[in-house]
């Protein structure tokens, strides 16, 4: 089978498509027929090896971390899926590999596709999804009556993230651009900025949670809303201790990203909130209550028109990296 590969780390690296055997299965996972696999920013990370101190891996490394197939092979403790089922799932960190025409998949990171999405819409759904659902419900442990705000909330990223808040009963504001405002209200939002015109930090004040699309720059501002108590919750700034304690991290881990994530615990402790980091897990169980979400709200994730199949990963690669997708980045197999 095609598989996409990465032979080492490296700031401009590239993907080799190799011809590899079909995997085989454990008695816990399935074999899945790949059908469209999403490209995402966390490919960057992992194959420039930013993120190496929390997941490192072995080469040749089959890359991808999020997809959509048909089950063609069960193990034999598997009672939950059967062959011909069609699934999405964000893949196990320790075992990815989406980039390939095959995927063995442990059955508790998979769920059956939602009714409203086809192959591809799925794709772009479960990786997106778990981040918004953990993020809300483990890191901020939001509850209902809570505001969050979402600065960038307009993107990939709250069109999941709004409705799952809203479904908890939060109060939810988004930044964004002037284009996005009306489909964003029509999905939950209960407050729209558009940064073109409005300073959020200008107009709202003691909210509960914020949620960070926009990374470092916009600390100080995103700190300077949150009422005493609350909590930041970054996509994009950087892990710090908690994180490292949180994932049972060894210690010498534990002291770096104490380091790397001081700046930010130190910002947030002057204001007394409290500043999370978050890196998506696999989850089926949590999937399955996605999808629940997803069908009620009928949820259509964005996709970039482009066509790619796995002989232009690199291209697809650099379109998440350096262009302006329109979407979610997909190939299809």
């Amino acid at each position: 089978m095609k598989a996409a590969q990465l032979n080492k780390y490296s700031k401009d690296f590239k993907l080799q498509v190799n011809d590899i055997p079909v995997p085989e299965i454990s008695d816990t996972e399935v074999l899945v027929q790949v059908k469209v696999a999403a490209v995402n920013p966390l490919e960057m990370l992992i194959g420039t090896g930013s993120v190496k101190f929390v997941q490192d891996y072995s080469f040749p490394l089959t890359m991808g971390n999020e997809l959509t197939g048909v089950v063609t092979k069960v193990g034999k403790n598997v009672n939950d899926f059967k062959i011909g089922d069609e699934i999405y799932s964000r893949l196990p960190l320790k075992k990815i590999g989406a980039f390939a025409e095959y995927a063995a998949i442990n059955h508790n990171a998979i769920a059956l596709l939602p009714k409203n999405l086809d192959m591809v819409t799925g794709a772009a759904s479960a990786l997106t999804g778990l981040t918004a659902y953990q993020g809300l419900h483990e890191e901020l442990a939001a509850k209902s009556g809570e505001t969050v705000f979402i600065p960038g909330g307009s993107g990939s990223f709250g069109q999941m993230a709004i409705p799952i808040a809203k479904d908890m009963g939060l109060k939810v504001i988004v930044s964004g651009n002037a284009q996005a405002r009306e489909r964003t209200l029509a999905i939950g939002a209960d407050q729209y900025l558009s940064y073109e015109t409005e300073n959020y930090w200008e107009i709202i004040h003691d909210v509960d949670y914020v949620i960070d699309t926009l990374g470092p720059r916009e600390l100080e501002h995103e700190i300077s809303i949150i009422k005493p108590g609350g909590r930041l919750l970054s996509l994009r700034m950087g892990p710090n201790k908690r994180f490292a304690i949180d994932h049972n991290l060894p210690a010498w881990k534990r002291m770096l990203f104490s380091m790397v994530g001081r700046k930010f615990d130190k910002a947030a402790a002057e204001k007394n909130i409290e500043y999370h980091f978050i890196f998506v897990r696999s989850d089926g169980r949590q999937l399955r209550e996605l999808t629940r979400i997803i069908e009620t709200n009928d949820i259509v994730p964005a996709v970039d028109p482009t066509e790619f199949s796995i002989d232009d990963i690199n291209k697809a690669l650099d379109l998440v990296a350096n262009g302006r997708p329109k979407g979610k980045v997909v190939i299809k197999f």
